[in-house]
């Protein structure tokens, strides 16, 4: 395989775009789902509710404006093939600059501050990003996208639990963690478990899991078993749409896994509002 160039312009265009349209158009497997537990709610207000989300999303894409005021931070997930080359710049300079020219130019909100404890002054065109870069074989660059509000980020949670713990420690955190959660993420939330690895790991995991379309079930049959047995017990929480009750206070759980060290079990939850933010593109 020949080594490819991209310039550092397509890089930006193309990560300004994700941003733009991820902030603009919920994804299809969200807003099915949506739908979906609409039909499946009883309660009056759990149904208005979702449908005012419906009708949002529609709005939001129809004239081009953001489905939550809360357009959040700029996460990426890059697949990067070891036959690239960039020619005209960085590949993170082209990322941060595709970030910058989306929030500006797509007259998306700007929410992050320079310093995060003395000096929270906002950088005003929402850089830097988060970029997750792993090297791949190939030569493209396959980029996933989310903006992360922190309402629902500020109700994530980990735990390094012993591997006595099990499957039921497991299962146990992740409901508490939910539970703890309560209607603060603005429900109906999208669930990212991520299991393995060490501290960090299980947290990007759990990011991770956020961005993989909730109609997607984990591969190995025991997660995907997992995945539907606990999205049905936190759907008995009564949470519901916007906190007011109701059998729809999640609309998917996505677990991935990594492998982990003898001595431990670290389980991690991440969760995310309604307006679950994911685009991805081939460069």
């Amino acid at each position: 395989m020949e080594i490819r160039e991209i310039s550092a312009q397509q890089i930006t265009d193309a990560v300004k775009r994700l941003f733009m349209d991820c902030n603009y158009y919920i994804g299809k497997d969200i807003s099915c789902a949506i739908q979906a537990a609409k039909e499946r709610e009883t309660l009056p207000m759990a149904k208005d509710v979702l449908q005012q989300l419906i009708d949002n999303n529609k709005i939001a894409a129809e004239e081009q404006i953001p489905i939550c005021q809360d357009t959040g931070m700029a996460v990426l997930f890059v697949e990067y093939g070891d036959k690239v080359t960039v020619r005209d710049g960085s590949f993170k300079e082209a990322v941060e600059e595709g970030v910058r020219r989306a929030y500006i130019d797509g007259y998306l909100r700007k929410s992050v501050v320079s310093d995060p404890v003395f000096d929270r002054t906002n950088t005003n065109d929402n850089t830097p990003a988060i970029i997750h870069t792993e090297i791949v074989e190939g030569n493209t660059i396959h980029i996933t996208a989310g903006g992360k509000g922190f309402g629902s980020e500020n109700m994530s949670a980990i735990k390094m639990l012993a591997p006595s713990a099990g499957v039921e420690g497991v299962k146990k955190f992740i409901l508490e963690a939910v539970a703890h959660a309560g209607p603060n993420p603005c429900p109906p939330m999208v669930v990212g478990v991520g299991i393995g690895g060490t501290f960090e790991k299980a947290a990007q995991l759990a990011k991770r899991a956020t961005l993989r379309p909730i109609n997607i079930s984990n591969p190995n049959e025991k997660y995907a078993e997992l995945e539907k047995e606990l999205l049905e017990e936190i759907n008995k929480m009564d949470i519901g749409p916007a906190g007011l009750g109701g059998v729809t206070t999640a609309l998917g759980l996505n677990i991935e896994t990594y492998p982990t060290h003898i001595a431990g079990l670290p389980v991690a939850v991440n969760i995310c509002c309604h307006a679950c933010r994911h685009k991805e593109c081939v460069i």
